[in-house]
């Protein structure tokens, strides 16, 4: 079922609107104030949450250019519960050798996040949520997952396996960042439909006290394997639709053959590099990562400071 995103203007902010840009295998309903966002594109919504702070989110999605039709391998949603809740899955590629769709597991996932979201269980605990999510998906495949859950009062827990990312940005400065977990290079943590794999047991847990005005930058391998942090802090100032704006970049760099990415310095550094006579020309490895590029950047803003038109 695909049903269109409402996209809402820069110049006046509206609550989520009840909506669902998804292909789904489960037949799990979604809570009314929650969205999942797989395909979809740039956005400038508000997260609302009284008394005190709450998400100002954009979203934008661009597939890996081999995988457009199928609409990629990334899925996400954005819920208004509390103060707010955001989450990236990225399923892993690997699957389709196998002939498996990877993106059905990721967006199952994130599915079952958006449902399980106000669970008494869950509590508010990123963690517990993933536990959820995981338990409940019934695709096979696997997939990285981040997911950050604002509190009424500025706490923001963060829940991750692999190497989706986090970015906390204030006052031009990074003041935090996610850090990747992996087996070895190019191989991320991930959860799975084999009995073998990480659980939520195994994710990183962290919690970051915000301030009206701080921004958080979330999202897939996509963006953080092509687009370094000092890029980032600086999109943030630069630009109005800085989701839109982070996702072209990524997009550019990852085509570009000459740029010296984040994925290429990791990769020479692990001892990825080219053939040793390329070296005593003075090549070295380069080029940007072409994969699917999910980014979610949100705004932490005062509740009682949005105008609701």
């Amino acid at each position: 079922m695909v049903v269109p995103v409402f996209r809402a203007s820069v110049a006046s902010f509206h609550p989520l609107f009840d909506s669902l840009c998804t292909r789904l295998s489960t037949n799990s309903s979604l809570p009314k104030n929650s969205r999942l966002l797989p395909f979809a594109s740039s956005e400038l919504n508000p997260v609302q949450s009284r008394p005190e702070l709450s998400f100002c989110v954009g979203t934008h999605f661009i597939p890996h250019p081999n995988k457009v039709e199928r609409g990629g391998e990334d899925a996400f949603f954005v819920s208004c519960y509390n103060g707010g809740v955001i989450a990236v899955a990225d399923g892993v590629s690997g699957w389709a050798e196998q002939n498996v769709d990877p993106s059905l597991f990721s967006r199952e996932l994130m599915a079952n996040a958006s449902y399980f979201v106000e669970d008494v269980e869950v509590n508010y605990d990123p963690q517990i949520l993933i536990q959820k999510a995981h338990a409940a998906t019934s695709s096979v495949g696997s997939a990285t997952v981040i997911v950050a859950m604002l509190e009424r009062n500025g706490i923001l827990k963060v829940a991750s396996v692999g190497d989706c990312g986090l970015r906390i940005i204030r006052k031009g400065q990074i003041t935090f960042s996610s850090s990747p977990q992996e087996h070895y290079f190019d191989c991320p943590y991930q959860l799975s439909s084999e009995a073998v794999g990480q659980t939520y047991l195994d994710a990183m847990v962290t919690t970051v006290e915000l301030i009206e005005g701080d921004t958080i930058v979330m999202g897939s391998d996509g963006l953080f394997d092509n687009v370094f942090d000092h890029e980032i802090v600086s999109m943030t100032t630069r630009f109005i639709d800085v989701s839109e704006a982070l996702a072209n970049l990524a997009r550019s760099h990852s085509t570009d053959s000459n740029f010296d990415s984040p994925y290429t310095m990791e990769a020479r550094a692990k001892g990825f590099d080219v053939p040793m006579w390329k070296k005593i020309l003075g090549m070295k490895l380069k080029g940007g990562k072409l994969d699917d590029i999910t980014v979610i950047v949100s705004q932490v803003v005062n509740s009682h400071a949005v105008s609701i038109s």
